[in-house]
């Protein structure tokens, strides 16, 4: 709140009567307020000059310029300034004129004093909210003038953060199945380099990487009894498992800037046939980050630990891939797959240990 020299919040009270006015300054003054008092529109306008006004009280009924034109004059002098208007039973439609001017609420005369120091309150409890939100807007602006080179940059910065939390929860839910625990972060790591090897840009790649940490976030919605079943699912437990995707784009989605990070968690499960899911779409339909994932995403299951089946090698992998080339996975991201495959000789991946197994 502003405030004079001392620490206290000046108020001013306009009214051309004279008992009211006093009547309010003495209450004003009761409340720890410094309070300034005038008695027509014309004097108001000086009081805000020369004082550090915080509030205002203001009749809209008064000889000479009224609360309602008074409003606007007000605001032009002191810009933070947080009024009140006082008003009759029957002028609400001029009250609320003066809201629509930049008044912040308006009590109607006789007023209870216990009312006008909620109001008082209110007002100036919103007023502060307004400076704190105004300096963080000329915060951001400057920040923004300051660092233009930068910008790039702090803008992956923010989303990193913005994701960390839902990455530590797809950490948690991996967590839980020792066949699954580190598989985003493995799925990701391939996907950003097949990302690459494509020809894909850097903030794509990126893009891509974020994805493949984020694809199984809509597995939080899927029952634990079915994530963990070992044998053959259910054509009703299949049907739940496949909303998975719609789930973790559902979460995603308030993360605007997330952009086509979202669409690739929802196409992750699409094939290139077009009998995939959500929404079946087919070949080029589909995002080129999401047949990467998908991709990948296969790849990781053949090559790993599972309660079902024995791990492959990554060539055994890549052979069994290759049945899949043109129907589940697109060519080209095949053809990349077995490219990166085929230079390392071996992808090095993080075990169900935590440490690295080849």
């Amino acid at each position: 709140m502003a405030a004079d020299s001392s620490g206290t919040v000046q108020v001013l009270v306009v009214d051309d009567e004279e008992p009211i006015r006093n009547a309010l300054k003495k209450f004003l003054a009761q409340q720890q307020f410094e309070v300034y008092a005038a008695g027509s529109g014309e004097e108001a306008l000086q009081q805000l000059r020369r004082h550090r006004i915080s509030l205002m009280l203001c009749d809209i009924r008064m000889p000479g310029t009224s609360g309602v034109d008074l409003v606007p004059q007000a605001i032009e002098i002191e810009p933070e300034l947080a009024i009140l208007m006082l008003t009759a039973v029957n002028d609400a439609t001029s009250a609320a004129l003066c809201m629509q001017r930049g008044a912040m609420d308006y009590l109607t005369k006789p007023i209870e004093l216990a009312d006008l120091g909620r109001a008082v309150q209110r007002a100036l409890k919103r007023r502060e909210m307004l400076l704190e939100n105004r300096h963080l807007n000329q915060w951001l602006k400057e920040e923004v003038t300051t660092r233009t080179a930068e910008l790039h940059r702090e803008r992956q910065k923010l989303e990193r953060i913005s994701v960390a939390t839902l990455e530590a929860l797809v950490n948690a839910l991996e967590a839980k199945d020792p066949y699954m625990r580190g598989h985003s972060a493995r799925v990701a790591d391939l996907s950003a380099t097949i990302a690459h090897q494509v020809g894909l840009s850097d903030e794509e790649v990126e893009q891509v990487r974020v994805a493949g940490r984020l694809h199984d976030i809509g597995k939080i919605g899927t029952r634990e009894a079915v994530l963990n079943k070992e044998g053959a699912l259910t054509p009703d437990e299949f049907e739940h498992v496949k909303q998975h995707v719609l789930i973790g784009s559902q979460i995603l989605a308030p993360l605007v800037h997330l952009g086509d990070i979202i669409s690739a968690v929802r196409g992750h499960h699409e094939r290139w046939d077009g009998t995939g899911y959500p929404d079946g779409l087919r070949g080029e339909q589909i995002p080129m980050a999401a047949r990467i994932l998908g991709a990948a995403e296969v790849y990781d299951a053949l090559s790993t630990s599972r309660a079902y089946q024995e791990k492959l090698t990554p060539e055994q992998a890549i052979q069994r891939l290759a049945d899949l080339s043109g129907t589940v996975i697109d060519p080209t991201v095949y053809d990349a797959l077995a490219t990166i495959v085929g230079r390392r000789g071996t992808l090095v991946f993080l075990d169900e240990g935590g440490g690295a197994a080849t």
